[in-house]
């Protein structure tokens, strides 16, 4: 079966999508990063698939980084900040922002695959370029004004879900 002349790139906010499966399936959910990687091109020509991590410290993620890696992934991790009051923040909003807009115009869609309402705004400028965008994510954790925004929104479900064995 032939690509389709399609460009996709597949951009996964693993944190967004890694909370919401656990709150919503079971502690022990996984996503199957492949699973995901098929419906996200969907037979198109992919250019670039990127997915943010945060690396936690004190914890080996060299196993999930290398199956990221097999399945054609470039990983984008950095560690949390610590804040002044002791907690911690962390997310990607920023360089998933970044790349997109970057990589656009070598792009005719871009998957981002969050339900982060904070993405709306990105959302709209991309389109403003002739970038169609599809947004993947747990419908029960998506922004709503997120789906409204893109061009097409597509739920995920527990077919891209393992459990930790």
């Amino acid at each position: 079966m032939a690509c389709s002349p399609q460009r996709v790139g597949v951009f996964v906010d693993a944190q967004n999508l890694y909370h919401s499966a656990k709150s919503i399936y079971d502690p022990d959910a996984m996503v199957d990063y492949r699973a995901l990687l098929e419906l996200a091109v969907a037979g198109r020509s992919l250019i670039r698939a990127i997915a943010y991590v945060i690396a936690i410290e004190g914890v080996d993620q060299s196993g999930f980084f290398d199956v990221l890696r097999r399945l054609g992934f470039e990983i984008r991790a950095k560690p949390a900040r610590l804040l002044p009051d002791g907690s911690r923040k962390a997310d990607w909003d920023m360089g998933i922002a970044m790349d997109t807009i970057a990589l656009a115009e070598k792009l005719d869609v871009i998957v981002l695959v969050s339900g982060d309402g904070d993405f709306v705004d990105l959302v709209r400028f991309l389109q403003a370029r002739g970038v169609r965008v599809e947004v993947m994510a747990f419908r029960a954790t998506t922004a709503a004004m997120l789906k409204e925004a893109a061009d097409q929104y597509q739920a995920l479900d527990d077919t891209i879900i393992h459990m930790r064995r």
